[in-house]
């Protein structure tokens, strides 16, 4: 079969989304600090992986971090926050203290320094997690949170927090069927805690802080919505 002769002045259209982030965007992002946030089974960690390669391909210096964990305390707080436990429930303000805790070692040992050697820092859940899990859901007031949280992150705050938005069916349907222990607390403490994020959202018209992100659509579609919201705060503002 004959290959069909390809015009050079109109060149076949690709449709994919692009997965990579234009310049401008890349140079706007060093020195930033972004988090990934968003209820479980809302794609976050798949979306995190795209965009941490796409900023590999962009030649930007990127510190990663997780929460809780990042550090070798907090990775051990990290065992302690995540497991079931057999013998006893760990107490809300427990919980929420002990997540500050390893905040706190966290934006002292990795995140400071990072920022201040000019690189992007992308972190995998952040102090926007506390207040939805502990806060809207668990019921701890948010100025409480609040307080513990100037303690914990002295000063070092997010340039901006990516929450995925996707609805408690999907995110149901997403997740690891060997859940740990906050993902299996159930679906109505699961959408308290979408609820809480939707919250941070809107507290946040202009959305300098908050930026919710549609996570419905397919991984390539999620990944253009994170590239809009992106551009849109670095370049639009």
């Amino acid at each position: 079969m004959t290959k069909p002769i390809e015009d050079p002045a109109n060149p076949p259209k690709n449709t994919a989304p692009s997965r990579d982030l234009s310049p401008e965007l890349s140079s706007a992002l060093k020195g930033k600090f972004l988090v990934f946030d968003g209820p479980d089974g809302s794609g976050k960690s798949t979306q995190l992986s795209m965009f941490l390669d796409a900023t590999t391909r962009a030649g930007i210096t990127v510190t990663e971090v997780r929460e809780p964990g990042g550090t070798e305390i907090g990775e051990k707080i990290r065992d302690a926050l995540l497991e079931h436990l057999d013998r006893e429930e760990m107490s809300l303000r427990c919980e929420m203290l002990l997540y500050m805790a390893s905040r706190a070692q966290l934006c002292e040992q990795v995140v400071d320094p990072a920022l201040k050697r000019g690189d992007l820092v992308v972190a995998d859940r952040f102090v926007a997690s506390t207040y939805a899990y502990q806060g809207a859901a668990g019921g701890i007031p948010f100025e409480e949170i609040e307080s513990a949280a100037q303690i914990a992150m002295q000063g070092v705050v997010p340039d901006a927090t990516l929450i995925f938005d996707v609805d408690q069916e999907t995110a149901a349907s997403r997740l690891n069927p060997l859940l740990d222990r906050m993902e299996a607390k159930g679906a109505a403490f699961h959408t308290m805690v979408r609820q809480g994020y939707r919250t941070l959202i809107e507290s946040d018209p202009d959305a300098m802080r908050y930026l919710g992100v549609d996570a419905t659509g397919s991984p390539d579609q999620v990944f253009g919505n994170i590239k809009s919201v992106l551009e849109a705060r670095f370049l639009d503002h």
